[in-house]
């Protein structure tokens, strides 16, 4: 008897060690596990989709849509005309304006359309007065302008540094020669000499036009023979490549 309540006592604590070791130990990923995690995890997707607000569908784009339309163009102002006198001796930009002599405005850009002024010499040139030219290269087209004169313009600005301004023989005679003023020329105001524009860019360039001849060249040989003339006897002059509207 003394025997066998040792070895009860023994089956007891093995018993209880088993079932406390049962109770404790990890459930083990077992296919009914893995089950069990699956239908919880299905549970919580359909809570959490119930509880998120609905998402709204996203607007199908039309197949042909048009593409958003570029913003408009600065409109160009027709009563500015700039003009870059691409020269021997470098570049030069005049800015003309129709409100100064309308006339003058309109004839010079109808000039400078037709490239008259390409090839075209500086001819009479007087430091800090004035640099002169508008006798075109080809005697031919001196011709279909000598007697193609406007009317005068009233004078509204001043004959100052860096205006161009058509030069006259007298009232109403204007056709197509030009000057720039050198200096502050205003007593040419009351002489009825227009202004139609001015120099904005270059400056520096008409002042440098060459003044070797000074007003040696005759203006009616230029006129009867052109450029000829003038690169015999005056090789050296400066003159217009090309004359280019800008805008």
């Amino acid at each position: 008897m003394k025997k066998k309540l040792p070895v009860l006592g023994i089956v007891v604590a093995i018993v209880i060690g088993l079932a406390v070791f049962n109770h404790f130990r990890p459930e083990r990923l077992t296919a009914q596990t893995l089950d069990k995690a699956e239908k919880v995890q299905k549970k919580i997707d359909q809570e959490n989709k119930a509880s998120a607000p609905e998402a709204k569908p996203a607007e199908p784009k039309p197949e042909n849509a048009a593409a958003p339309a570029p913003a408009p163009a600065e409109a160009k102002d027709p009563n500015v005309l700039k003009v870059k006198f691409e020269c021997s001796n470098g570049t030069f930009v005049v800015e003309c304006r129709r409100d100064w002599a309308p006339l003058g405005f309109d004839r010079f850009k109808e000039l400078v359309t037709a490239k008259f002024y390409d090839g075209a010499r500086f001819f009479r040139v007087v430091p800090g007065f004035v640099v002169q030219f508008g006798i075109a290269a080809d005697p031919s087209v001196n011709g279909k302008w000598r007697t193609n004169c406007i009317k005068d313009d009233p004078v509204k600005k001043s004959n100052v540094s860096g205006t161009i301004t058509f030069a006259t023989s007298g009232a109403n005679t204007r056709t197509t020669q030009l000057f720039v003023n050198l200096g502050n020329n205003v007593q040419l105001d009351g002489m009825g000499f227009t202004p139609f524009g001015k120099v904005i860019q270059g400056m520096e360039v008409v002042k440098a036009i060459s003044s070797k001849y000074g007003e040696s060249p005759i203006q009616s040989e230029i006129e009867a023979k052109g450029n000829a003339y003038l690169e015999q006897s005056f090789p050296e002059l400066d003159y217009i490549k090309t004359a280019t509207i800008l805008n």
